[in-house]
């Protein structure tokens, strides 16, 4: 694909795909309820937090790119990499 937006497109694309997969998984995990699913919403907030502010980091370091569709790029690659965990280990 040689157009890099449509690739930025379409990776957020997938980020959603993917991240409304977890939210299915979580949400029947949690329902159960129980010692497991306290530990999960804990671990899904600190989880949050946790990404929310290295991605900060990297956006006031300069790891982020010097152009917007590189920030971009990185930034939907930082969250896929963390929702295609999630789905591995939930989906185990």
């Amino acid at each position: 694909m040689g157009n890099p937006w449509m690739r930025l497109g379409l990776n957020a694309w997938a980020l959603g795909l993917e991240s409304s997969a977890v939210i299915g998984l979580r949400t029947l995990k949690i329902a159960a309820g129980g010692a497991e699913a306290e530990a999960e919403t804990r671990r899904m907030v600190s989880e949050k937090i946790d990404s929310v502010l290295a991605l900060q980091m990297l956006a006031l370091t300069g790891g982020l790119g010097a152009t917007p569709h590189r920030a971009a790029t990185r930034t939907v690659a930082h969250y896929r990499r963390k929702v295609r965990a999630n789905r591995r280990r939930l989906g185990a």
